[in-house]
């Protein structure tokens, strides 16, 4: 399988998830979205609005914490994260830095959905309190993924282009490093999948005491 590094730690695997397994997620991810605990429009502590929708699975993200209901949405306890979610990354891991891996215990899904004109500002996953690689699919749309460096949200960074069912894994010296969606690309999701927009699906180990969706 070829796969990229595009940082220490961040490995980029093309065409990784074939149609069927892209069509399951799809399918999973519309069940996500829908209420209660659904998807859902993020506003930042300003009054700002994250232009990309979001629904999360096992621990609910909000800026800039997590908690076991939807704080920032309907108050219902979140959604579970499921276990065949976990062993899906623990094998995309095991593709991106081989098979001698370690497994770990995923037990987040943060799932963004961006339209033609959503965006995704440089940030870092820091609110984790593992530091176990993330694993990310893509889905539908292409977008430009920009990855950078753990100091600042500047320069030095690096622009990758994400196809649907690519996978990024980024863990190590690049676990905390920030990274941004500057552009989707719309009409560019393939045919046979049916989705118009670009899902990603960002898995994640809390390191936290207890699971709250279970």
């Amino acid at each position: 399988m070829e796969r990229f590094e595009v940082a220490p730690g961040a490995v980029f695997v093309p065409d990784y998830l074939d149609m069927d397994l892209q069509r399951e997620l799809l399918a999973a991810c519309r069940a996500w979205a829908s209420g209660p605990a659904g998807m859902r429009t993020v506003r930042t502590p300003g009054g700002g609005a994250m232009s990309a929708k979001q629904v999360c699975l096992g621990w609910h993200w909000y800026p800039y914490k997590y908690a076991p209901t939807v704080e920032d949405g309907d108050g219902r306890p979140v959604k579970p994260f499921p276990e065949w979610l976990g062993r899906l990354a623990n094998e995309a891991v095991a593709a991106a830095y081989g098979p001698g891996a370690p497994a770990d215990r995923y037990d987040i899904a943060v799932v963004n959905f961006y339209d033609g004109d959503a965006r995704m500002g440089m940030h870092r996953d820091q609110e984790e309190k593992s530091l176990a690689p993330v694993v990310s699919f893509s889905l539908g749309d292409s977008c430009t993924f920009r990855f950078g460096n753990t100091e600042t949200r500047t320069r030095p960074y690096r622009d990758v282009e994400l196809h649907s069912g690519d996978l990024f894994v980024f863990g190590g010296a690049s676990r905390l490093a920030f990274h941004g969606v500057p552009r989707v690309r719309p009409g560019t999701s393939p045919q046979e999948l049916d989705l118009k927009g670009r899902l990603n699906i960002t898995l994640r180990v809390s390191g936290f005491d207890r699971p709250a969706g279970t």
